[in-house]
């Protein structure tokens, strides 16, 4: 009856101690982190790296008044097409029309005080050759007639730039081009200076791309690249580097590159998507490096180094992981350093630290 009695009380307190077991297992799982996951599928890069870029105008102009004063209307939209010596936007120019006014006065007035001057020195010259004058009187209405000179050309030159002004209160376009911006409109008061509107000359079209750090040793000012244009069935021409940013963009650590267009295809417009292809993707054993897509989100960076969360499968735990950001579009990054099958964090990347627990949400493939 004893041995019955302890086999019974051994068997209360394995069944104690196994359920005490799952409980702490189950608040662990309740005390870990959901984060929002995407399992990694490598794709292979091309032989070519064809990178997106948008077209633009070779030289923007930000464009603005010479003098200050209330806008009266503005004729362009953004978008509109203009022609060399077309009037974009006109201000009031009373208040202009009034300085040239008081400068033209000016000049008058000192005008009259030359002629007066002039008459006087004329009358003391001939006394002083009569000897009816001393030399010294002959002096001072020489002096007078000198700053009455100086002060008319003085005026003179106010009452021209007054004129001038006048000229100023309508925008002209100083060459063809599009209309990219307008920040000013009408009865806004607006300051000599102050920009009011963007125009960028459609003479010369560029592809601008920005190129990841790790090709741009590949690229060189005058190289060749074929450029294709997804607006145009992807038609293709061929560009030339124009132009290679000398320092990296802060946040996304890649380099702006210029590509001219000698002969860019009919229909071609600003602003349409480019693709441009440049440079290979073959790491040193000869081998095309394979990328992975993942949203902006995604990556953490810390100083100058891009990383990711990477989710241990094993003990749900997480560890930040370096990687190398080799393009990216409006959405989504290319990425190299990961391998297919790794656990990416993308969502809420800056709430995290290391070795901290968590559980999957639903993950993206």
């Amino acid at each position: 009856m004893k041995k019955s009695i302890a086999a019974l009380f051994f068997c209360v307190l394995l069944i104690m101690s196994l359920t005490g077991c799952g409980t702490e297992k189950s608040q662990d799982t309740a005390k870990a982190l959901l984060v929002k996951t995407q399992t990694i599928a490598l794709g292979g890069a091309d032989s070519e790296g064809n990178y997106p870029g948008v077209v633009k105008g070779r030289y923007e102009t930000n464009m603005s008044f010479q003098v200050g004063g209330r806008i009266l209307q503005r004729y362009v939209q953004p978008g509109d097409r203009v022609q060399a010596g077309d009037v974009l936007m006109s201000i009031d120019n009373r208040d202009v029309l009034q300085q040239a006014n008081q400068g033209s006065a000016q000049a008058a007035a000192a005008k009259a005080q030359l002629e007066l001057s002039r008459s006087n020195l004329n009358r003391y010259s001939i006394l002083y050759a009569q000897d009816a004058v001393p030399a010294s009187v002959l002096e001072q209405y020489q002096t007078a007639y000198d700053a009455a000179l100086a002060a008319y050309n003085q005026a003179a030159a106010g009452a021209a730039q007054g004129h001038n002004a006048l000229g100023y209160a309508s925008l002209i376009a100083a060459s063809d081009g599009v209309i990219a911006a307008v920040s000013a409109e009408a009865g806004q008061v607006v300051g000599a200076g102050q920009t009011v509107l963007t125009l960028v000359q459609s003479q010369e079209l560029e592809v601008e791309v920005n190129l990841p750090e790790s090709r741009i040793s590949s690229v060189s000012v005058g190289q060749k690249v074929p450029v294709a244009f997804w607006s145009l069935n992807s038609q293709r021409t061929e560009g030339t580097i124009r132009e290679i940013s000398p320092m990296a963009d802060s946040t996304a650590r890649t380099y702006r590159i210029r590509i001219s267009l000698p002969q860019p295809p009919s229909g071609l417009h600003l602003g349409m998507t480019a693709s441009a292809g440049i440079g290979s993707t073959d790491t040193a054993d000869g081998q095309q490096e394979a990328f992975a897509l993942l949203p902006l989100a995604a990556v953490y960076q810390t100083g100058d180094t891009p990383n990711v969360w990477l989710v241990n499968p094993e003990d749900m735990t997480l560890s930040l992981k370096p990687v190398q950001v080799e393009d990216f579009s409006r959405d989504k990054l290319k990425v190299t350093g990961l391998k297919t099958g790794d656990i990416v964090v993308t969502a809420g990347v800056h709430k995290l630290r290391e070795g901290i627990l968590v559980r999957l949400a639903e993950a993206e493939e």
